[in-house]
């Protein structure tokens, strides 16, 4: 089965439509006990049947996947969001290699986290537990199906995917082959179920089932999760947009700088971490400033400059005050200079979105100052911010990248899908 079966309901009015996201949140729940139990041996073994089955069926994902994208492209779809939409062979293949990878990770399930005795002989043990059933609610990218519900499978949770109208046939195909993977194994085709309908009224539902959902992670624009954090009646996993900057300080070598700044902005524009601001230290404007606009120019980039910057190299337009906030997830930047390493941490913590910030320098103090002080998930030192990636920090894939502070931060990968409990043993201990 590609969806989860539908009760006989008629998804086109509101009723039908409740009764059917019900019985997907008490399928879920059902799955969700019996995965909790399930043995690594049998969760890796449905990854790596589901990685074969995406091989086996790259024929009819990428038909899919064409019929997607040719909706969204007649339906005027911007550029970026048709990029994001779009799988190919070499991209599918990543999809099926990230599920392999996630196979081989440690299972987190049982794991202990910390153990300890107390003088009166009581056993202490805190234990990683899953957190039950997660709603994953996303846009546009299709292959976030299978790293949703690859990384849930492994972290003993049961997956409701709801995925973008954008990539609905393609979603429903990747799903299958998850499916195919569970039934392989014997554990509950259920435990991975994607939302049977378009129809954006079943967020509405999902974010008001707490009975059945635990956990939601929304993952698209800064619409979706501002209405999911206004609506959710259970905890929320954010994924704010990526409002990433990239600082070259005083300190920078030249070649990584320029290197740097082009790989976070053009490798893939439409990826959250896309660089959407180049920051550069005053003191070298004038000198490197022009090497990286022109690298970046010769790349496709549009640049937009603050005064300081067109100052030094004119071939740029006039950045406004909204430049600073807009993920353009294009080939757009803009650039301002900024006062050393405070001028910069200053900027982001200002305009950013707590997301991922790079800077460049050989300066070690600089670096640390600059780690320390910016408040985001992720914060590097001469490197690309096209690192924020689950897949890079060796987690196999991610989830999201989690901006909030609360549980989770980062990429949300296996250990991030956990809770934990106490499991205490005693020997006849009575409390006095």
């Amino acid at each position: 089965m590609t969806l989860a079966e539908p009760v006989n309901t008629d998804l086109t009015t509101e009723a039908g439509l409740e009764a059917e996201m019900l019985e997907v949140g008490r399928r879920a729940r059902a799955a969700a006990a019996t995965l909790a139990m399930a043995p690594t041996a049998a969760k890796d073994k449905a990854l790596l049947a589901a990685a074969q089955a995406i091989r086996d069926s790259t024929a009819a994902i990428l038909e899919a996947n064409a019929a997607d994208v040719a909706d969204a492209t007649a339906k005027g779809q911007r550029a970026s969001l048709v990029d994001r939409l779009i799988l190919t062979p070499d991209r599918l293949e990543d999809v099926a290699a990230g599920l392999e990878t996630i196979a081989a990770l440690p299972d987190p399930i049982g794991s202990v986290l910390a153990e300890w005795t107390r003088p009166n002989g009581l056993k202490f043990e805190r234990r990683r537990t899953p957190l039950g059933v997660i709603g994953i609610i996303f846009e546009s990218r299709p292959n976030v199906t299978a790293d949703a519900g690859g990384l849930c499978l492994k972290s003993g949770n049961a997956a409701i995917l709801r995925g973008g109208s954008e990539s609905f046939r393609s979603s429903t195909a990747i799903v299958d082959c998850l499916h195919q993977g569970l039934h392989a194994t014997g554990l509950p085709e259920d435990a991975i179920q994607a939302v049977p309908t378009r129809d954006r009224a079943a967020v509405g539902h999902m974010l008001r089932m707490p009975d059945f959902i635990d956990v939601i992670v929304p993952r698209g624009g800064k619409s979706l999760i501002e209405r999911v954090q206004t609506e959710a009646r259970m905890p929320v996993f954010a994924h704010l947009e990526g409002l990433c900057h990239v600082y070259v300080d005083a300190g920078a070598d030249p070649e990584k700088a320029v290197a740097i700044a082009v790989n976070a902005k053009m490798r893939r524009t439409s990826v959250c971490g896309a660089a959407e601001t180049l920051l550069i230290d005053r003191a070298i404007a004038p000198t490197l400033l022009p090497r990286i606009a022109s690298a970046l120019q010769d790349a496709g980039c549009t640049l937009r400059g603050d005064d300081a910057a067109r100052a030094v190299y004119q071939d740029m337009q006039v950045a406004t005050d909204a430049d600073w906030t807009t993920e353009y997830l294009d080939a757009i930047l803009s650039i301002a200079v900024v006062d050393g390493v405070p001028g910069a941490i200053d900027h982001i913590n200002r305009n950013g979105s707590h997301h991922t910030d790079s800077i460049v320098t050989e300066n070690a103090d600089a670096a640390e100052r600059f780690l320390n002080e910016v408040d985001s998930a992720i914060v590097l030192h001469n490197a690309s911010t096209q690192y924020a990636d689950g897949a890079e920090f060796g987690m196999g894939a991610e989830i999201g990248i989690s901006t909030g502070r609360m549980h989770a931060r980062g990429p949300v990968g296996t250990e991030q899908l956990t809770s934990f409990k106490y499991v205490v043993r005693g020997t006849g201990q009575t409390r006095p």
